[in-house]
C-alpha cells in the first residue's frame, strides 16, 4: 500500500479479499518524492515468498510510475494481485517499466545536451579551486544516487537489495549481476565499488 489515501486503499484491499483467503500480513510503504528504496516492498515480496502467498497491490496506478517498483515486482518471481487492476501481469508490468524508463532517459538525455551546449559556448561547468572536503563529500553522495536513479541501475539495484537482504557480501552481489547480464550506466561489469554505490547505506564488505 501507499502512504496516500492509506484508509481508502485499506478499505479496498479487505473489499478484494473473499472467503476463504485471508488477508495474513500488512504493509505500507509510504512514498517519498525521487526516493527509489522501498524497504516495505522488499520485506512484503519476502514474506509472500516465505509463506508462498500472493502479494496483494492495493494501487498499481500510482507505484507504476517508479521504474524500480515495476521492475523489481516483475522479477521478484512473487505472484501478485493488484486490486484496481486485477488483469495485470508481467508484461503489463513490463509494458509500464518501459515507459518510465523511456521517460527518464528523456529527462537524462535532455538535461546532458544543455550541459552540453553550455560547454560548447564557453562556460565553465566546474572548477576545480572549490573543491572542499564538504564539496567532495556531496559529489560522492551524488554520484551514489545518480547511480540507483539511472534507468540502467534501477532494477540492478532492487535485485542487490535482495540478495543484500540474504547476506550476500559485495562481491557476491556484482558476480550474480554479471551472470545475470546487468551492466552499470557504463556498460561495464559490475565490481564491488559500482555495487556499494547501488546500496549507499551499507558498510563494505
Amino acid at each position: 500500500m501507499s502512504g496516500l489515501g492509506l484508509e481508502a486503499q485499506q478499505a479496498a484491499v479487505r473489499a478484494f479479499v473473499q472467503d476463504p483467503a485471508q488477508l495474513l500480513t500488512e504493509y505500507v510503504e509510504v512514498e517519498s518524492g525521487k526516493q527509489n528504496r522501498r524497504p516495505q516492498l522488499l520485506a512484503a515480496m519476502a514474506e509472500a515468498r516465505r509463506v508462498g502467498s500472493t502479494l496483494l497491490i492495493a494501487k498499481l496506478d500510482r507505484l507504476s510510475r517508479n521504474a524500480s517498483f515495476i521492475l523489481a515486482l516483475r522479477d521478484s518471481g512473487v505472484d501478485f494481485v493488484c486490486c484496481d487492476m486485477p488483469d495485470a501481469n508481467t508484461l503489463t508490468v513490463g509494458l509500464f517499466a518501459v515507459l518510465a524508463q523511456h521517460e527518464r532517459e528523456t529527462i537524462s538525455k535532455r538535461t546532458k545536451d544543455a550541459l552540453m551546449a553550455k560547454k560548447a559556448r564557453g562556460f565553465q561547468l566546474g572548477n576545480p579551486q572549490n573543491m572542499t572536503p564538504a564539496i567532495t563529500q556531496q559529489g560522492q553522495a551524488t554520484m551514489q544516487r545518480n547511480a540507483r536513479e539511472h534507468p540502467a541501475n534501477q532494477q540492478a539495484a532492487m535485485l542487490a537489495d535482495l540478495l543484500r537482504a540474504q547476506g550476500q557480501t559485495l562481491w557476491q552481489i556484482a558476480d550474480r549481476l554479471n551472470a545475470a547480464g546487468y551492466r552499470t550506466r557504463r556498460g561495464k561489469a559490475f565490481h564491488a565499488t559500482t555495487v556499494q554505490r547501488l546500496l549507499p547505506a551499507l558498510p563494505h564488505a
